[in-house]
């Protein structure tokens, strides 16, 4: 019993390593060929379907050895145990046997040793299997471990009230905030979104703009500061009704590999056909998806390759028309629209924000210029604060990036439509 339990731990332990090395591989295999599909068109782009076939193989075979080496030490483990039972089996009865012959012993107490021995032997192989699949089990499930250790980064406080909306009146106050502590990203940030108006963040790229709107989500707590709506700091709420709250169309939209109905319903799961047509009229896709040939049943594909950016875009934008909340956030909404679709949106976009407070994030400028009021971020930093006509007066960092823009633009036309 000592020598087959200690054999059992001690080969158990080593051959761990090996079952690691196999699931890191496995998992490294796996990773690779599902990020070469999703980005089959970059593959394409570059004619690299050679070398993603190529590093696939080798990844493969890479496991393929680890896989190999895993069974070689398992089939070594049961091998050894089972040396080790019938070694000593065989010893007990050749000791019986000798005391029968010698007449030390009866025959029944053969037979009694033997029981003893079956009885003994059975249990301790089945403990000895037992254990080691606990151990491969408690292996494969390590990362699992690793991660429901993990603390998570963003949690309710303990008893947050849900979040109360009664104007929609959105702070940021001397708001700071870093992804890695040594490289800053906003310093000091103040702005007030009035109930029912529209404020616009503009400023070069890396200015900090897109990071209000996750802050605003709270994907990520404030460094310094804090941020409130209506006066309640979104750290003090729960993060569902915040979310509930708060619409956003994002600059990079992704859709389900399902029917633009269902994409354009989860902005409010449950919705009828009727309140998913009203939104798609809304955002000028409706007789896009009627000329189809299965209507709303179309489906979209992957991450919706299927359709073109412009209209993935105004998906987003149905999207969270339909969610219908008091906040919204328009981040780059309009950018992969065309000039003609780009102003109908927009006019339809001040149509439904009004009332709503609503937070607009753009690169160009003609885009906010009917906003109340224009937040100039530049290095994280507010620089100018001030309607559109009036920052133009001001002949500051608005007024030159405007005429940037401006004289880079064709004549007669608002922006480049898109490829």
């Amino acid at each position: 019993m000592v020598v087959y339990i200690s054999y059992t731990v001690v080969m158990t332990e080593w051959r761990t390593q090996f079952r690691k090395q196999m699931n890191e591989l496995d998992s490294t295999a796996h990773s690779r060929a599902i990020d070469a599909l999703l980005n089959y068109e970059t593959v394409k782009y570059f004619n690299n379907e050679d070398f993603e076939a190529r590093r696939y193989d080798e990844n493969l075979e890479q496991l393929r050895r680890a896989s190999l080496k895993s069974q070689s030490t398992l089939s070594l483990l049961n091998t050894g145990q089972q040396l080790i039972i019938a070694t000593a089996l065989v010893a007990m009865l050749w000791r019986a046997t000798q005391g029968v012959v010698d007449g030390r012993m009866t025959l029944g107490d053969l037979v009694m040793v033997n029981a003893f021995m079956i009885q003994l032997y059975i249990p301790l192989n089945f403990l000895g299997v037992i254990y080691r699949e606990i151990k491969q089990s408690l292996t494969d499930l390590d990362k699992m471990f690793t991660l429901l250790e993990r603390e998570r980064e963003v949690a309710d406080a303990p008893g947050a009230p849900p979040l109360q909306v009664s104007e929609g009146v959105v702070r940021f106050e001397h708001v700071s905030f870093a992804y890695d502590a040594s490289r800053p990203i906003l310093h000091d940030v103040s702005f007030e979104i009035p109930a029912g108006k529209t404020v616009a963040v503009v400023g070069p790229s890396g200015a900090g703009k897109s990071t209000l709107a996750r802050l605003l989500y709270r994907f990520y707590d404030v460094g310094g500061g804090r941020v409130t709506i209506d006066g309640q700091d979104i750290r003090a709420v729960t993060q569902a009704s915040l979310r509930q709250a708060i619409g956003i169309v994002p600059q990079d939209t992704v859709l389900f590999n399902d029917t633009v109905e269902y994409n354009i319903a989860y902005g409010r799961p449950g919705a009828a056909r009727a309140e998913v047509e009203a939104a798609a009229r809304a955002a000028h896709i409706h007789d896009f998806i009627a000329a189809t040939p299965k209507g709303y049943d179309t489906m979209v594909g992957e991450r919706g390759l299927k359709l073109s950016g412009g209209e993935k875009q105004r998906v987003a934008i149905a999207r969270t028309l339909l969610k219908n909340p008091p906040v919204l956030i328009f981040d780059e909404a309009t950018s992969a629209l065309d000039s003609a679709n780009e102003r109908a949106i927009q006019a339809e976009l001040r149509s439904v924000s009004e009332g709503k407070t609503a937070l607009v994030i753009a690169h160009r400028l003609s885009t906010v210029v009917d906003a109340h009021q224009i937040v100039v971020m530049d290095q994280g930093r507010v620089v100018e604060c001030g309607p559109h006509a009036e920052l133009l007066a001001r002949g500051g960092r608005y007024a030159e990036m405007w005429r940037l823009q401006q004289s880079g633009e064709p004549t007669g036309t608002a922006d480049p439509a898109p490829a």
